[in-house]
């Protein structure tokens, strides 16, 4: 069953358009959902993403896909600064270092990815999180979470028979190799 979705749009963001090449995972520190949200929606903040993650899995859309969230701040991956322009921002509610993700958290990351994962041509390449885009600057996700999160996206996308794989590439069609 999908996991519940709402939009509350965040004046936090740029109308130029996001390349969207991947994604950088967050978590949003000591807040909670609903304080995560109140502070997205806060202009004074400066801060958003594109979709943020709650404990039981709800999710809630901050920022079009299309657009630019302002979550990264000084980051590099992929050879480029500047991530805010070319990966989209997804946060799970919580500390990652005070509670692990939770097992719907997982679940509807990897719902939200299934969307993006083929036809923006993703890999486990295209995937961070805030600490190594961002290193000495930023410590989220927990390592041990950070594990969790790429093994479960690994075997998700490398399940047989979903015409999906980790490296983002679609498996050729049975007989034709």
């Amino acid at each position: 069953m999908p996991f519940t979705e709402f939009e509350r749009l965040s004046p936090n963001r740029d109308p130029a358009g996001n390349e969207r090449l991947g994604v950088l995972f967050h978590h949003s520190g000591g807040l909670g959902f609903d304080q995560t949200i109140a502070r997205m929606l806060n202009p004074e903040s400066r801060v958003s993403y594109h979709c943020l993650i709650g404990p039981d899995g709800t999710r809630c859309t901050l920022v079009s896909d299309a657009q630019v969230a302002w979550h990264a701040g000084a980051s590099r991956f992929l050879g480029r600064e500047r991530c805010n322009d070319f990966l989209l921002g997804v946060a799970f509610a919580g500390d990652t270092y005070s509670l692990p993700l939770t097992g719907q958290q997982i679940d509807s990351a990897l719902e939200w990815l299934d969307a993006r994962w083929v036809p923006l041509g993703w890999g486990l390449g295209r995937i961070t999180d805030h600490r190594q885009a961002s290193p000495g600057r930023k410590d989220d996700l927990n390592p041990a979470e950070w594990a969790r999160l790429t093994a479960a996206v690994a075997a998700h996308f490398a399940s047989p028979g979903t015409g999906r794989s980790v490296s983002g590439l679609k498996s050729p069609p049975a007989g034709s190799t």
